[in-house]
């Protein structure tokens, strides 16, 4: 069966409103001005043969296999790069063309391998459908050198690239450039000697390629290919679905045989992608199928214990009467749950719903708790509503962007491949980080400001960025007066103007030049549209939230809302934490954001589930362990969290699931709190699975099952079995019926159905009768607070608590890498560890300097919370007095020395600011050799009570 290939029209889409009118062989069409005669062409079905064109890179005009003739003008254009006009007369074939092409393309096979059957592309090449389309059947040439024997580069572990099969078309090298923005490739060489090479002759592993397979993606033959498909042959069906990854939700065709993934190819109508990838979501999905999955039910009595398989229904029963025990002798509130940002939406509402309706109480709460809580409190007292304000595609109209605390290329890679194309484009960039991140200086790039400020001091900075624009009049009063309550921004301005918030007072404490600042205030101030995009850099400290009100305040004093190219984007980290949040998992709201004591929402949730609710608020996860450490909290069902390696004080979290009586784990892989656990029930991955997720920019997207759940359930289906047993009915059949009723009790979500998500691909909630197909731009007319007015707060910068003494001069603040996803688990599991398989301890120069460290040595990182030891690599991309590391491997301990510190609103965790002292040490410390012991411990007893069949 041939796989159904998405359309290639050969060039981008116009996007002019002018339409113009033509006739191409006799029929007449009409297209937008700047539309390509090749695309006007395709339009109506007739396909121009091309090489070198493709329509996500602009036309390049080199193959000229596209020639067409136009009536009344000279020669042959390529039609790829002649724009329509009004009134052409275009012929795409007769003898004369045909001849023209089937000469070009005889050129081509000349010095090209003749091993069609044999190669990995047969079924799939462009090079050998053009042949057969110009009716070559012949090569006459015979040329002295050719580059049939040019030296194959398999470094990449996910392509190859062989050269002697590369007919120079370019396409490989301009997406790279445009779409990637990475410039990676080039055409080495002149005439004959011409090829494509990466960075200064290198292999790709060794260069700057960031596998990004948009060259894969783009490339006509076989000299780029897929490993899997070299491997496997090429695919026979595919399914959309959407990435699993990072808060962006790419969507991807899963290309098949069978039920076995051959590739992951970016859907080019994806609305977050738009056709492109990156690493992780194109390449790393090993992981789903690899042999760590557990695939059977488990339980064991404790945790020194070795796990024993169960039928499903054991594992069920024996989770549900243990939790039924713990609450008859510890009380109601004795249990809870915590949800996860990696699962579907339905997922989530059912397991909330689970929690509130079977356990009796609101003790539900989910790693949205460790990273974007404070957005949702912060975007919610100032606009109404917890979430961001843009689509993605609102950055192309931004004439300012400043990013504060994040890092799109390496967390956010797609985006960031679409933030640097408006930059190349002329938009200005300020950047507002302790570290120096890619975005600073790459190809084409170079942030106007770089704002380096002392890790704790985001506060003190977003004050002096307001003083500079009250003081200096830079306010959009007019937006002010009509969207906003005039009395809090009279307050608020009456505060920043104060000089202990102007930038020279605040030099000291941010380290930021008082110019700098002053100056990039003025540009974000002064432009049409200026955009900020924010990460956990600003929400992972103890003032979080007041940060994230501080970057509300400026982008409603600036009007710096309510239309494309502006706005208030918190990047999220993973594939489904606005999801997570908007289905109630916060111990305090219902699903939508209604506080559980809100009594019409109380009786609208009591209604419809047919259940007693509380009305008081649960807790959460840091109250959590504190219950159990005093025996009050003893029952925990983890849904796809691993909160033992991803939750600060990580010592402390360990302590709390040893004191508990039964820590139930639902997961694809006996990941750290698994090894905590007394019940294992085997979770699904995303190809296993339909729901939905909700990215970044609110969009909910499908997720479609590819192949059958490993462990025979879905997830959502293991969270009603044991509502079922827990003795509260729920009788689902499918997820679209779960969505159906979250429409029903959520007014942003009143039109949200599997329907319309599958016939429009996606859709951005607020999405009811007011948006029937969805809400690209927030707050377009009015906020979402009752009055309708954006509300303005004072920001008072408070330092933390954490500060550096003699004993800890150094502050460590922490990331994420590009090749590595979160916790690591998936990322960890797949080739990806090519490119990092450990976590480093960044250190400028001058401290390394002074502590005889070298990069490469291993160096003890203490913290009043803990120790841990990585190998060290002396950057200066760190500030001196910062130290950086990431935290995707759990020997690593990262988390063993960040400390319990959090934002005073919400409970985020602090891991922007840990007060450390690194010294040079020769081995691992006390906690990892006995973790490593543990682990390995634990690791027996898994072996010793699984089944090898």
């Amino acid at each position: 069966m041939s796989i159904n290939k998405e359309k290639d029209f050969g060039t981008p889409a116009s996007t002019s409103d002018n339409l113009v009118t033509l006739e191409i062989d006799g029929f007449q069409v009409t297209a937008p001005a700047g539309t390509s005669v090749m695309r006007a062409a395709a339009s109506i079905g007739i396909e121009i043969p091309k090489l070198c064109a493709t329509d996500s890179i602009e036309p390049f005009g080199s193959c000229r296999l596209c020639v067409v003739q136009i009536e009344g003008g000279r020669g042959m254009p390529a039609s790829c790069t002649t724009p329509v006009a009004e009134g052409l007369k275009i012929v795409t074939q007769n003898k004369k063309l045909a001849d023209v092409r089937r000469g070009i393309m005889e050129l081509y096979i000349s010095d090209h391998p003749l091993d069609c059957l044999t190669c990995s592309a047969n079924g799939d090449c462009e090079l050998q459908d053009m042949a057969g389309v110009v009716g070559l059947r012949e090569v006459r040439y015979n040329p002295i050198e050719t580059h049939l024997n040019a030296e194959k580069d398999h470094s990449n572990p996910y392509f190859s690239f062989d050269p002697s099969k590369c007919i120079v078309c370019s396409r490989c090298v301009r997406a790279c450039e445009e779409t990637q923005g990475t410039f990676a490739l080039t055409i080495d060489g002149r005439g004959f000697d011409s090829k494509v090479s990466p960075s200064q002759n290198q292999p790709f592993m060794d260069s700057e390629c960031v596998s990004c397979g948009a060259c894969v993606q783009a490339c006509p033959t076989a000299t780029l290919m897929e490993k899997s498909v070299i491997d496997n042959g090429q695919p026979e069906h595919a399914i959309v679905t959407t990435c699993a990854y990072c808060g962006v939700g790419c969507s991807f065709r899963a290309e098949m045989k069978g039920e076995q993934v051959i590739r992951m190819v970016p859907h080019k109508d994806g609305k977050a992608n738009h056709g492109h990838s990156c690493v992780k979501g194109r390449f790393a999905f090993g992981y789903a199928t690899h042999k760590d999955r557990i695939t059977k039910p488990m339980i064991r009595a404790s945790i020194k214990d070795a796990w024993r398989e169960v039928s499903w229904e054991e594992a069920i029963n024996h989770a549900a009467s243990e939790l039924k025990r713990i609450q008859a002798k510890y009380g109601k509130d004795s249990i809870g749950g915590i949800t996860s940002s990696r699962c579907t939406n339905e997922e989530v509402y059912i397991m909330q719903k689970l929690i509130r309706a079977g356990f009796g109480n609101n003790n539900v709460d989910t790693c949205a708790r460790v990273c974007h809580s404070p957005t949702g409190y912060g975007l919610k007292q100032t606009f109404g509503e917890s979430s961001g304000t843009q689509d993605f595609d609102s950055v192309m109209k931004a004439d300012v962007i400043m990013v504060i605390g994040a890092n799109p290329t390496d967390g956010h890679p797609v985006f960031g491949s679409q933030m640097k194309k408006r930059l190349r484009q002329g938009a200005k960039l300020i950047v507002v980080d302790p570290r120096e991140i890619d975005l600073i200086k790459s190809p084409h790039v170079k942030a106007s400001h770089h704002l380096k400020l002392r890790p704790s001091t985001n506060v003190a900075l977003i004050n002096a960025l307001g003083h500079v624009v009250v003081t200096e009049n830079l306010l959009d009063e007019a937006f002010v007066n009509e969207r906003c309550e005039v009395a809090s921004f009279a307050k608020w301005k009456t505060f920043v103007a104060q000089e202990h918030n102007s930038p020279e007072a605040s030099e000291s404490i941010t380290g930021v030049p008082a110019a700098e600042l002053r100056a990039a205030a003025r540009l974000y101030a002064t432009a049409d549209n200026a955009a900020i995009y924010y990460g956990l850099g600003v929400t992972e400290h103890s003032q979080g939230s007041t940060m994230v009100i501080g970057i509300a305040n400026l982008a409603m004093a600036t009007g710096n809302l309510g239309h494309d190219g502006v706005g208030v984007n918190p990047l999220r980290g993973q594939n489904n934490v606005q999801g997570s949040c908007d289905m109630g998992s916060f111990p305090h709201e219902f699903p939508g954001y209604r506080h559980v004591s809100d009594p019409v929402t109380h009786q609208l949730f009591e209604n419809a589930w047919q259940a007693e609710l509380s009305a008081e608020p649960g807790l959460r996860i840091p109250n959590m362990f504190e219950a159990a450490l005093d025996k009050s909290f003893m029952g925990l069902y983890c849904e796809g969290e691993d909160i033992a390696q991803s939750d600060p004080d990580i010592k402390h979290v360990h302590a709390a699931l040893r004191a508990m009586e039964c820590v139930i784990v639902q997961d694809i892989f006996l990941n750290e709190t698994a090894k905590f656990a007394h019940v294992f029930l085997p979770g699904s991955s995303f190809l296993e699975k339909n729901g939905t997720f909700t990215n970044a920019e609110r969009r909910i997207s499908p997720v479609r099952k590819v192949m059958s759940p490993l462990a025979g359930y879905q997830d959502w289906e293991v969270t009603q079995m044991l509502a079922n047993a827990m003795g509260y009915p729920m009788n689902y059949s499918h997820p679209s019926e779960i969505m159906d009723e979250i429409a029903r009790l959520t007014p942003s979500f009143s039109g949200v159905s599997y329907e319309k998500i599958d016939r429009l691909g996606s859709v951005q909630w607020p999405c009811n009768d007011e948006a029937p197909e969805g809400t690209p731009i927030m707050h377009t007319e009015h906020f979402l607070r009752d009055n309708g007015k954006g509300l303005f707060m004072l920001t008072e910068f408070v330092p933390t608590a954490e500060r550096v003494t003699g004993k800890y001069p150094l502050i460590l603040t922490t990331g994420r890498i590009l090749s590595q996803y979160n916790v690591g688990a998936q990322t960890r599991r797949t080739e990806n560890v090519a490119w990092h398989s450990e976590d480093r301890l960044e250190i400028h120069p001058h401290d390394a300097e002074d502590r005889g460290v070298k990069t490469g040595d291993w160096v003890g990182i203490k913290s009043r919370a803990g120790e841990t030891v990585l190998r060290a690599l002396v950057s200066d991309r760190v500030q001196p007095g910062v130290v950086y590391t990431t935290f995707h491997f759990p020997e690593s301990g990262a988390n063993v020395i960040t400390t319990d510190n959090s934002d005073w609103a919400t409970n985020c965790p602090e891991y922007k600011v840990t007060a450390v002292q690194i010294t040079k040490v020769s081995q691992p410390s006390e906690w990892q050799q006995e973790y490593h012991a543990f682990s390995e411990k634990q690791l027996d007893l898994l072996e010793q009570g699984i089944s090898h069949d």
